[in-house]
């Protein structure tokens, strides 16, 4: 039987979902006949880059900046939620619910938050919201990193900065299975979109069979399809994720090539 490595670790949040992710998994494997190896002792960047490699997701910057030419796009999610439709997602660039500000140029000179700094929805779509606004190549006066979209949503609430970029699938979820974490902030614009983030597999594999097993696990549990939010999994290539250069391109050419 053959072996690889199958890991969904992008969207762990609430619990259900990360329990519906394995769910997800544990059947695409057994339809596609492999033995699912053990991915504990890889980090992110080591499981995207495993010759092993069955299945997993990153975002769309890194698959980009980083894993260009280096792994296999599968496919990207059709997330039904109230901020992604038709493959694509956004960025929700939110504040404390009891700031007085209400325009995103009212935050220029604030602290801002990012999960890191390669992320698309954390820091890339962030980026391109806020180039128009610059001035004199900055936009806030001190930026942290938070190491992930619920920390930076807790760092707003507790004062500990000013505005985020937090990923609309991450919220959505939040929003209707974890209430508490984005009760007390509100949204103060939505980024362009962006396609959702991509599944990968390793160089050689047959994306299609990959992504078909994805799609029919998705439809012999509707009740995982239903928790994950996820209608199917449409095919993808490198291609549609050029747009998120073009993004990068056009926040250096406006004068904000960092945050």
């Amino acid at each position: 039987m053959p072996q690889g490595f199958a890991e969904l670790l992008m969207y762990v949040a609430p619990p259900r979902i990360r329990q519906a992710h394995e769910q997800w998994l544990k059947r695409t494997v057994e339809i596609l006949g492999v033995e699912r190896l053990d991915a504990q002792a890889l980090d992110l960047k080591a499981l995207w880059l495993s010759p092993h490699l069955l299945l997993t997701q990153t975002c769309g910057y890194p698959l980009m900046t980083e894993l260009q030419g280096k792994v296999q796009v599968v496919g990207r999610p059709v997330y039904e939620l109230p901020h992604s439709g038709g493959g694509n997602h956004c960025s929700l660039l939110i504040a404390r619910a009891d700031d007085p500000r209400q325009a995103l140029v009212e935050f220029r000179g604030s602290h801002g938050l990012l999960n890191s700094r390669d992320s698309n929805s954390g820091m890339n779509l962030f980026r391109h919201a806020l180039a128009p606004l610059q001035q004199n190549g900055t936009f806030f006066a001190d930026v942290t990193l938070t190491g992930g979209h619920r920390n930076s949503l807790a760092a707003i609430k507790a004062g500990e900065g000013d505005l985020a970029a937090i990923d609309s699938v991450t919220f959505d979820y939040l929003a209707r299975d974890a209430s508490e974490e984005v009760a007390g902030v509100k949204v103060i614009a939505r980024t362009a979109d962006g396609p959702c983030l991509p599944y990968i597999t390793r160089l050689g594999a047959d994306a299609d069979v990959i992504r078909a097993a994805m799609n029919q696990a998705l439809n012999e549990r509707p009740d995982v399809a239903h928790v994950l939010a996820i209608g199917e999994v449409l095919p993808a290539s490198e291609d549609d994720y050029r747009v998120l250069l073009d993004y990068q391109q056009q926040a250096v050419s406006l004068g904000l090539p960092s945050l």
